[in-house]
């Protein structure tokens, strides 16, 4: 494993509690891991969003916050870190993602448009259908198979993404880079470019879904024979084939709080610019104080350093390496930000109707004291609508945050549970939110 390229400078204590209080805060918690106490966790791999720790000169930005309501200094090294990473010449301001996922949607879907993904995101989809387009999926069949090694699922589907254009009003093609949803897979080179090639075609803007961009180009460099070429040229490269990028920088960019659009054409940006007004804050600051701002423009030249993502890649890597060891059934190849089970090897003897996944993550909360989420039918489906596709738990890692010995330890209580699987039971969902359900959704057990 590569070393880390980090020393670490302030720590936080973190605690185990005892197994008969996990259980207590897992009953309380009407066994959906997003409803624990942050106390009552050990190690958090619930999200890498917003989780990240900071480096020491993202810290001393924080101090230089400039506060102004507008105009604010830090607004503008922002946006000048996004143009000299990303390239684009147009930046918008948000809270985080999912801020920019709604002006996005509210201003370029009517109803009735269908919007081409490569599968899913949660809250993306979710946008998109509250603007009254229709998710379609065009991701190619490999990454819907937990158990097949291609390097690129990704992708999307060339027949699939052309069919969609032909038939369909497209307001904009859809693609996430290393998508999230399918165990954090990346998209090729070529097949980007042939996407954007068939989207000059039909005269449709390409989209990317930004937030784990360094991820996936960390992929191409070392899958796609890109070895030679830094991944601020690969992230450069990636974004000339896009008109407009959709980021939550609580992930690649390093910080707590953040997100942003970039673009390339001026009168949607005026158009943008103009909601952000309305939902998120005045057009130099989008939500977000100046030493945010501050936090992020840092952070987002230190993320394209090469032997940062390295480490982070990699440490994710091992992680699922020693589980696979251990006979634990995960999702293959192994994603840039998490480890994903497949809960249906996991736990077999549980149907999709009683949510292997939402029990195994709660499981593993009681075992451990670790955090972990489900990524199956809770998150991806509705009320009685037909059960299929993948079921999975992810194991997120923050940037920068736990050590070997955490993720060890994390590992080791997961491959014991693994052996032991065949008592766990499964559960019935007694609320179901209308929206994001997995966020509040509460279950009990059978």
């Amino acid at each position: 494993m590569r070393l880390p390229p980090y020393k670490i400078k302030m720590v936080e204590p973190i605690k185990l509690i005892a197994r008969d209080e996990r259980e207590r805060a897992m009953k309380e918690a009407h066994y959906n891991t997003f409803l624990l106490k942050s106390e009552d966790v050990y190690i958090d791999l619930l999200t890498d969003s917003g989780t990240s720790a900071m480096s020491d000169n993202q810290w001393a930005g924080i101090m230089l916050g400039d506060e102004a309501y507008a105009g604010s200094k830090n607004f503008y090294n922002l946006e000048k870190a996004i143009q000299d990473v990303y390239g684009f010449p147009y930046i918008v301001p948000t809270h985080q993602g999912r801020g920019a996922e709604h002006i996005q949607s509210q201003l370029m879907i009517k109803a009735g448009d269908v919007i081409p993904n490569n599968l899913y995101f949660t809250t993306r989809r979710a946008h998109q259908e509250i603007a009254h387009g229709i998710w379609e999926d065009v991701s190619i069949d490999e990454a819907h198979d937990p158990e097949n090694n291609y390097e690129f699922k990704g992708n999307m589907n060339l027949d699939k993404l052309e069919e969609c254009l032909i038939n369909h009003p497209v307001p904009f093609v859809s693609l996430e880079a290393c998508v999230n949803m399918a165990g954090g897979e990346p998209f090729s080179m070529k097949n980007l470019r042939e996407v954007k090639e068939i989207c000059k075609q039909y005269k449709k803007p390409l989209w990317i879904d930004a937030t784990r961009l360094v991820e996936n180009a960390y992929f191409i460099q070392q899958r796609g024979n890109w070895q030679d070429a830094p991944i601020n040229v690969i992230v450069r490269e990636i974004c000339s084939y896009a008109d407009g990028i959709t980021v939550s920088a609580k992930k690649d960019g390093l910080v707590n709080m953040g997100g942003f659009i970039a673009l390339r054409d001026e009168e949607l940006f005026e158009r943008m610019r103009g909601m952000v007004v309305i939902y998120e804050g005045l057009h130099t600051y989008g939500g977000l104080s100046g030493r945010d701002m501050e936090a992020l423009a840092r952070g987002i030249r230190e993320m394209v350093d090469d032997n940062h993502i390295a480490h982070r890649v990699q440490q994710v890597k091992c992680f699922g390496k020693r589980l696979q060891y251990g006979g634990v059934p995960i999702v293959v190849p192994i994603g840039g930000h998490a480890v994903f089970l497949d809960a249906k090897r996991f736990v077999p003897h549980i149907p999709q109707n009683q949510y292997p996944s939402q029990i195994l993550s709660a499981e593993i909360y009681v075992h451990s004291g670790v955090r972990t989420m489900e990524r199956g039918i809770v998150s991806g489906q509705h009320g009685d609508e037909p059960y299929d596709g993948l079921e999975l738990v992810r194991l997120t890692i923050p940037r920068r945050v736990y050590t070997t010995e955490h993720l060890d330890y994390a590992a080791d209580s997961i491959i014991h549970l693994y052996n032991k699987s065949k008592t766990i039971k499964g559960l019935t969902m007694t609320y179901e939110p209308k929206e994001l359900r997995f966020f509040q959704a509460r279950f009990k057990k059978l």
